[in-house]
């Protein structure tokens, strides 16, 4: 009798515990006049914005950090802005990124905007800027 009470009690335990899909969180270009959301060409000492959306996908793995790193000319990547989110950042997360190119043409710079939820799960979308 007491083995099955303790069956009984595993088996409880068991099946209550929630499974977890580990589905990626949502990340997304802004599009539209003002944004630059591809791989694109511009003049030197020329201003661009990148829009970024995030967003959760599942209900309690919430966004935790958003990050931008860059790559000049095939370089390392460097991190060149990061934020931990909580409250609303973590449902949805809206971010734009303003920049200069450089005054050197040919010079290429590949972005890398990253968001994290709380499971540690990474989603990353990536844009190169060449100078002209």
């Amino acid at each position: 009798m007491k083995y099955f009470f303790i069956l009984l009690l595993t088996t409880a335990f068991l099946s209550s515990c929630e499974t977890d899909e580990g589905k990626l969180p949502e990340i997304e270009f802004e599009t539209g006049n003002g944004y630059v959301s591809t791989d694109t060409t511009l003049l030197p000492n020329t201003s661009f914005s990148i829009g970024i959306h995030a967003s959760k996908t599942e209900s309690k793995d919430v966004l935790k950090k958003f990050n931008i790193s860059r790559s000049i000319q095939q370089g390392p990547l460097e991190s060149i802005y990061s934020q931990n989110l909580s409250g609303s950042d973590g449902d949805h997360f809206h971010y734009v990124y303003t920049a200069t190119t450089s005054g050197t043409s040919g010079q290429s710079t590949v972005y890398t905007f990253t968001i994290t939820n709380r499971d540690g799960l990474i989603n990353q979308l990536n844009l190169k800027i060449l100078v002209q």
